[in-house]
């Protein structure tokens, strides 16, 4: 058109150029393109069609530390896979649901159980972020942000609560163990960040944090409490000094909360019967209880954790039978054991509808890349 209008040699350049643009219309972007026209939404949890979500940036980071102390039941969440070794999310937020419903008030994202230490950092936020997105409003979510490196913990605990967080889960220390004063350096630089649980558990880092350490600690008003696994003896003097303690061993939970004065536990068992470990931590003394659970729990156990329950959960149809390396299954007499177990305690008590299976060791898949 413009060349047309230009060789019409009647007309000026200018008259050209005026001709030109009266007959090219304004862009103008089109309404639904460009403007938002309603509130973004975040979508809810895959699978899971209920009210746990979600939750508003103006709700984070604004748990106390003592809405942290009086958390009696916190699972430590099992993570599955899928076949090419990524999170299963759909198969995480049916588990969290159950967790809810049946009375866990806090998870441990990322911890041992969750298989953390086989994460990237990236895998592990991501998981911290989800959690709290999707469930933040009906439970308690603690990230174990801890690691051996200071630098690294600071790093992780930020993003962490970044994310939106309630409390952060730290461990001293372990291989490159530090001393007394480096422990108690190591955990006040993160305390300082939020609320904060500490983990004891000597048989995973070589190194047990003494007394002294956690009573300097304490003094840290984010201290909210600890993980202990060094037995009840240990637990009630803590409890007798004001130190909130959250039993590690689900072994000795029931006599830790009920007789050594523990404000609850951090469980693995609770991945599978929720209910039961809600009811041995909430109603009372009840020894006929304890010794019911108790052949599920030293079976759970009889190898380093996770691997029973990681077993387990696929037995029930939980979670798809992914092992992450170097973990991998129970052998076929442990989960005929199991079969025996489940009838016992009955397999209502259990998380998941379908009926418990053997499983053979060609259903398994073990990755090393993933």
């Amino acid at each position: 058109m413009a060349s047309l209008l230009i060789t019409n040699h009647n007309l000026s350049s200018a008259d050209a150029a005026a001709a030109l643009r009266s007959r090219l219309k304004p862009f103008r972007a089109a309404y639904d393109s460009c403007q938002r026209t309603r509130r973004w939404r975040s979508p809810k949890a895959a699978i899971i069609h209920t009210i746990h979500l979600p939750m508003r940036s103006l709700e984070f980071n604004r748990t106390s530390v003592d809405d942290i102390k009086c958390l009696r039941l916190i699972t430590a969440i099992k993570t599955p896979y899928l076949p090419d070794g990524r999170f299963d999310l759909e198969a995480y937020d049916s588990l969290m649901h159950m967790q809810i419903v049946n009375g866990a008030e806090g998870v441990i994202v990322g911890g041992t159980t969750g298989e953390g230490h086989l994460m990237s950092w990236d895998e592990h936020i991501m998981l911290i972020g989800h959690t709290v997105n999707c469930f933040g409003s009906s439970v308690k979510v603690i990230g174990n942000t801890g690691s051996n490196s200071t630098r690294e913990a600071i790093h992780a605990t930020e993003q962490g609560f970044a994310v939106g967080m309630h409390a952060a889960l730290h461990i001293n220390p372990y291989y490159g163990k530090t001393s007394m004063q480096g422990m108690v350096s190591h955990f006040e630089t993160v305390l300082s960040m939020g609320p904060t649980i500490i983990y004891n558990v000597p048989s995973r880092t070589g190194q047990d944090i003494p007394p002294a350490v956690i009573q300097q600690v304490s003094l840290n008003p984010n201290m909210a409490g600890v993980k202990e696994c060094m037995g009840n003896d240990r637990i009630k003097d803590y409890v007798n000094k004001g130190i909130t303690i959250w039993s590690g061993n689900d072994d000795e939970c029931h006599d830790a909360r009920w007789a050594s004065g523990a404000t609850g536990v951090i469980s693995v068992a609770s991945n599978l019967i929720p209910g039961l470990m809600h009811e041995i931590m909430f109603r009372g003394r009840n020894p006929s209880l304890k010794a019911k659970v108790m052949p599920l729990i030293k079976w759970l156990f009889r190898e380093p954790n996770p691997i029973g329950l990681n077993t387990a959960l696929a037995q029930l149809g939980v979670i798809r039978p992914v092992f992450r390396l170097p973990y991998v299954p129970l052998p076929l007499e442990r989960r005929l054991e199991f079969l025996g177990i489940v009838e016992a305690l009955g397999r209502e008590n259990f998380v998941g509808e379908k009926d418990v299976q053997v499983l053979d060791d060609d259903d398994f898949v073990l990755l090393g890349r993933y």
